[in-house]
């Protein structure tokens, strides 16, 4: 791999990560357009710390808030609508938490096909157009309750199918629990965090036992490229959704599957 390589992955890791059009479907349509083999679990790593520190950097002061609040509450100090936020959070991580630790090997040698990403590309995204179409109202992340929570946590979980889309079924949850489109693609944001910072934590053990030899310039490249192109794809995201809606991206998937059911079929 040399350097315009791991530039251009990194692109399209930080650009369709927090999107909810699949980051993994587009680094299969990237290999299949470039040729090239997987990047390896190492460069995948430091891609996801990439989009990681994007999305604790963008929302830092909301972060900053529940967690000093939630210190607080398990202190009995307070128990402020942050802290609430933030149990929340942490109830809510724990069923893809758990289930993804259970079947995630199954997942990626058993649903690891492009047809079964195709099917979820379409089949998930018209579920995210009917509910950005007919279900959405005025709730945010602060009106969530236990229940509301594990719908979207389990939501999550399914995220394990590739092509689903871990921020597109989040968000499609949420819309369908009378969310409005800007609280529930923020809560779907910063519920990712702690699923991403755990799966990094854990491939990167497997990183480190397999003592694979690390280019740190290439890997320093992604890891920029990656924060840089995820910050402002959040940034833009959550602008373009609160004038034009989801529509577009349900679009987007339908083709994307298509074009990978017309190249595999």
């Amino acid at each position: 791999m040399d350097i315009l390589q791991a530039i251009l992955l990194a692109l399209v890791q930080g650009i369709t990560e927090f999107l909810p059009v699949s980051s993994q479907a587009h680094l299969v349509i990237y290999s299949l357009i470039t040729g090239q083999d997987y990047q390896g679990i190492d460069f995948d790593v430091i891609l996801h710390f990439g989009s990681l520190f994007a999305v604790v950097a963008y929302f830092r002061q909301e972060i900053f808030t529940m967690a000093r609040d939630w210190l607080a509450s398990v202190t009995g100090q307070e128990h402020s609508q942050d802290a609430k936020l933030a149990w929340l959070i942490i109830l809510g991580t724990l069923p893809a938490g758990v289930l993804g630790l259970l079947f995630k090997d199954f997942a990626e040698v058993a649903l690891r096909s492009p047809v079964v990403m195709a099917s979820a590309l379409i089949g998930f995204g018209l579920v995210l157009g009917l509910a950005d179409w007919r279900y959405r109202g005025e709730r945010n992340e602060y009106d969530l309750g236990i229940r509301d929570v594990l719908i979207i946590g389990f939501a999550q979980a399914l995220a394990l199918i590739p092509g689903t889309s871990r921020s597109g079924i989040t968000i499609t949850a949420g819309l369908f629990l009378g969310m409005s489109r800007e609280a529930t693609t923020r809560f779907s944001f910063l519920l990712s965090i702690p699923i991403i910072a755990a799966a990094g934590l854990l491939s990167s053990i497997d990183v480190l036992r397999s003592q694979t030899p690390l280019d740190p310039v290439l890997f320093l490249v992604g890891f920029v490229v990656s924060a840089i192109a995820t910050y402002l794809s959040i940034h833009y995201f959550l602008a373009f959704i609160r004038r034009i809606g989801m529509q577009p991206f349900v679009a987007y998937r339908i083709i994307l599957g298509l074009v990978l059911l017309a190249l595999y079929l």
